[in-house]
This record gives structure tokens, sequence and C-alpha cells, in this order.
């Protein structure tokens, strides 16, 4: 048997969405820039795909502007804010993505900000206390944090910090790349400026995301070259990209309260599998606890044994895979910053299993079996 748990890393593309690409691959070519029927034509899908996705997250078309994935979205989101509005200050947590959290050190590192980094506590929970001392204490501040950890899940009352960041006039961006396609997200309601999205995980294609701008809070554009998506990006956009991120957040958007009990059963069940099959294991942060934490991810922290290091190896040779951490690095066989923050015993082998809508309680047993291998009958 072959079973993917690493759906926070990508998910499978939805064959309908893959459909609903075919035309736009095959037939319809044009460059939605040319004034020409072909151009039109395509400009007319284009035009649609966006309609829709700002219907799904309750805005106007204007503020929704098509990228190359969330990390793209992210950098204009925070480089473009940052200029735009003379930003000296940029509050972010030891624990974003590296899209937010390279950014920022960066742009302290050639002195554009002065970075604050959050407090946190030993299960990744936000000290909003702090967030707001740190915002007392500086002006024209910039904001950046997640709605849900990518690595162990925790969830961010971004209602709450955003109504703090009200309070002192701090431009909040969030990285809700993990949990867009899986929450509804509706921002005429909830207090953000900025948030993004990526295809590629809500069973979309990859290379291809959006950045929602609030149209009182609009910024400059971070690539150059064009006038496409209302001057805010140059460049061809990736049409057939587009048309399959829209068409995939729409059926995120038409199950999403059966998709969640689905997943969050698989979830459950694993967790409490583990507990009866593996002495010692623990969750890491809080994606032990389903009303706290995305629903699609557990980060497992097992006990310390010799072959500790060889559990994601092993896992693969079983056809399981799974993640011991983010895998936006190109492969690179690096620690996890998140874990590190919360003093994970790197003696204790850590796994991100992800799940999905297509995953079934059959694949989670294989799996669970094949772990009461490696701890049990070892």
């Amino acid at each position: 048997m072959r079973v993917y748990l690493d759906n926070a890393a990508t998910t499978p593309i939805d064959e309908r969405v893959i459909e609903a690409m075919i035309p736009y691959m095959r037939d319809h070519y044009g460059n939605p820039s040319s004034v020409h029927g072909h151009g039109r034509e395509v400009r007319t899908g284009l035009e649609r795909a966006r309609k829709k996705v700002a219907e799904l997250l309750n805005v106007t078309p204007g503020e929704i502007f098509f990228t190359s994935g969330g990390t793209e979205a992210d950098n204009t989101a925070i480089v473009c804010s940052i200029d735009t509005y003379d930003i000296k200050h940029a509050i972010t947590s030891p624990l974003e993505h590296h899209a937010v959290l390279h950014t920022l050190e960066h742009l302290a590192k050639i002195g554009k900000v002065k970075l604050s980094l959050v407090e946190i506590n030993e299960k990744g929970e936000i000290d909003l206390a702090h967030l707001e001392q740190l915002l007392k204490t500086n002006d024209k501040t910039l904001v950046s944090l997640m709605h849900a950890n990518n690595e162990i899940g925790n969830l961010n009352d971004l209602q709450k910090i955003g109504e703090i960041c009200s309070r002192y006039d701090a431009y909040f961006h969030s990285d809700t790349v993990q949990t867009m396609g899986h929450y509804v997200h509706d921002l005429k309601q909830l207090p953000v400026d900025a948030i993004v999205g990526a295809g590629h995980k809500f069973h979309g294609p990859k290379g291809t995301g959006f950045l929602y701008i609030r149209k009182d809070k609009k910024i400059h554009p971070f690539i150059h070259g064009g006038s496409q998506e209302r001057n805010m990006r140059g460049g061809t956009e990736n049409v057939y990209g587009i048309i399959g991120l829209a068409k995939a957040l729409e059926l995120a958007y038409e199950d999403m309260s059966a998709h969640q009990a689905h997943v969050e059963s698989l979830k459950q069940h694993m967790i409490n599998r583990l507990r009866e099959i593996v002495p010692g294991v623990t969750f890491n942060g809080l994606s032990g606890d389903l009303q706290k934490s995305l629903y699609t991810v557990l980060n497992v922290s097992f006990p310390p044994s010799e072959d500790s290091g060889m559990l994601l190896f092993n896992l693969d040779l079983a056809g399981i895979s799974a993640s011991g951490g983010s895998a936006c690095s190109s492969g690179a066989t690096v620690g996890s910053h998140v874990l590190r923050a919360l003093g994970h015993q790197p003696e204790r082998a850590a796994v991100r299993f992800s799940f999905s809508r297509n995953n079934k309680i059959e694949e989670i047993d294989y799996v669970l079996e094949k772990l009461k291998e490696q701890y049990v009958m070892a």
C-alpha cells in the first residue's frame, strides 16, 4: 500500500480542477493582455476566476491579485507595505514560515526595519499581551502572524490579533496558506489588511497563488515590467493555473464542513491509536488538540530509540509519505526552526502527518501498523 500523508506540503490535484484547466491549455491560448478576440476570450476566463475567488472570500475582485504562489504573495505584502507606508518596525513570531521570517530578517539586516519577535510559550502559543506591548512602544509597525502553523498546526486567533493591530494602526498581514480552502475566510468581517493563498494547498495546481490587499490599504507593486494585475504584478498571468486555483477553491467551499468532519475523524483516530500502541508518544505544539489546531496537521514526537533517525526513511520504504518539518526547502535536510523554538528534544523523532479529504481510515490503520512494528516489535 502507498499512503500520502504530506498534504501540508502539497495536495493531489482534483480531477475536476484538471478538467477546468485543460481548455485553457489546449484551446484558449491567447494572451489576456491582447485586445483581439483570442486575448479577450482568455481575459474573460481570468476575470471570471478572480470574481469567484473574491466572492468566496467576501471581497471585491479589485482586492485580489494573482501571484506565482504563497511565497511571492507573502513577500509582496511584506516588502511593499513597508515601502508604501514607510514602516520602520515589524513584528512576527519565531514560528513563521520562512517566506515570512527570512524576508523580515533580510529587511532587518539591510536596515529597512527593526524586527521584534513576539514571545511564545512551550506549546507555541503567541503571547498577545507581549504583542500589544511591542505595538505600544513602536510607531509605524507591520505585524505578520500566520493563521495556522504549517508544522505544528497551531491556530492563531486572527480576529483578536487584528483588533489589537487596529488599535495601534498597525498594518496586519497574515500567511493563511495552510488554512485557505480549509476554513471560511470572511474578509468583510476579519480585521486583516493582507492575506495569501496557494492553489496546491487545496487540491489546485502548483505555481499559482493570490494576494488579498484591503482596498483602503493599497501597496506598491513588487514585480515591475508590465501593467498586468491592475498594475500590481508585471508579467503574463499563469492563466490555466489561475483557472485551476479558482475551481479548486470553489470545490473546497462546496463541501468544506463534510471534508473537515472526515479529516478530523482520521486525525482523532490516529491520536487515540498512537497513545495506545506507542508508549511515551506526545504531540508537538497544539497539534494533538482538535479544538486549537489545524485539523489537517498532526506533529508527533516519538520516544527515543536506536532507530529514531531512520523513522522517516523506514516509513518511506513502507510506501508512506510524511515529513519531518516544512517541505518548502527543496529537500534540504535541515532541522525544523519551529521545533527548535519549542525546545523539542532532538533525540525524539518528530514526524508531521498531514491529511486531506482523499485519505481513508484503512490508510491510517496501515501507517499505525508500521509504526507499531517500529516501536513495539523492535
